[in-house]
């Protein structure tokens, strides 16, 4: 597992993180692969944006970051949009906190990979952490890349309050690092679109305290 301590930071001076997941797109609904594939919310994603940022409007954050694809930035534009010190709150976008490259799979639903790539469908099932489809990356390149980028932001932070909008399999990572679970454990956790997970960071790791809060969506239809 990532440890990516910071030496510096003192472990009386937590940053307390919000791991927020993009909206809902159209790929998402469909079920098809996203990977780096520039997707924009729909408009069910852009109504969960719109809740999430009234959820956060009266949470004064101290630093707002999200990946750079267009889901994650709409998202975290809507949680800036609804800050009362949105003036001061500048969105910092950072690749390192995009979802997986799934190379060859993007676009595709998982009906559509096994039948196309059954060995390799079935490799990616298992969460082999050394696979990756045909130009993307491995699980355990991921899982590095996105703990080092979560815990290179989170360290900045000590005693501050930030809130990090990007990707299903980037918070699926972040889980694993916050509990000590193995890449290969199977998943038993949510992971929402617009929910708010809540975790510490000190120079020990990521800690859990709450995740999936999706109170604030309400009985928001399907559109």
């Amino acid at each position: 597992m990532y440890s990516g301590a910071s030496e510096v930071m003192p472990l009386d001076s937590p940053t307390q993180v919000l791991a927020i997941r993009h909206g809902e797109t159209d790929w998402n609904r469909d079920k098809r692969i996203q990977g780096h594939t520039d997707i924009p919310l729909s408009e069910l994603g852009r109504a969960q944006a719109r809740l999430l940022g009234q959820a956060l409007g009266d949470v004064s954050l101290d630093a707002l970051y999200a990946s750079d694809l267009l889901r994650a930035q709409e998202t975290a534009h809507a949680v800036a949009a609804a800050q009362a010190r949105q003036e001061e709150l500048a969105l910092q976008l950072d690749p390192q906190l995009r979802e997986r490259s799934f190379g060859c799979f993007e676009g595709l639903t998982w009906e559509q990979i096994k039948a196309r790539w059954p060995s390799q469908s079935e490799q990616w099932r298992r969460r082999d952490a050394d696979f990756g489809a045909e130009g993307g990356e491995t699980l355990a390149d991921f899982y590095q890349r996105s703990v080092a980028a979560l815990t290179r932001i989170a360290s900045g932070h000590p005693g501050q309050t930030i809130a990090i909008v990007t990707h299903g399999g980037v918070l699926d990572c972040l889980y694993r690092a916050a509990t000590g679970l193995s890449l290969q454990a199977p998943r038993s956790w949510t992971l929402g679109n617009a929910a708010i997970n809540r975790l510490l960071y000190t120079p020990a790791g990521f800690s859990l305290v709450g995740w999936h809060d999706e109170g604030h969506l309400g009985s928001l239809e399907q559109i």
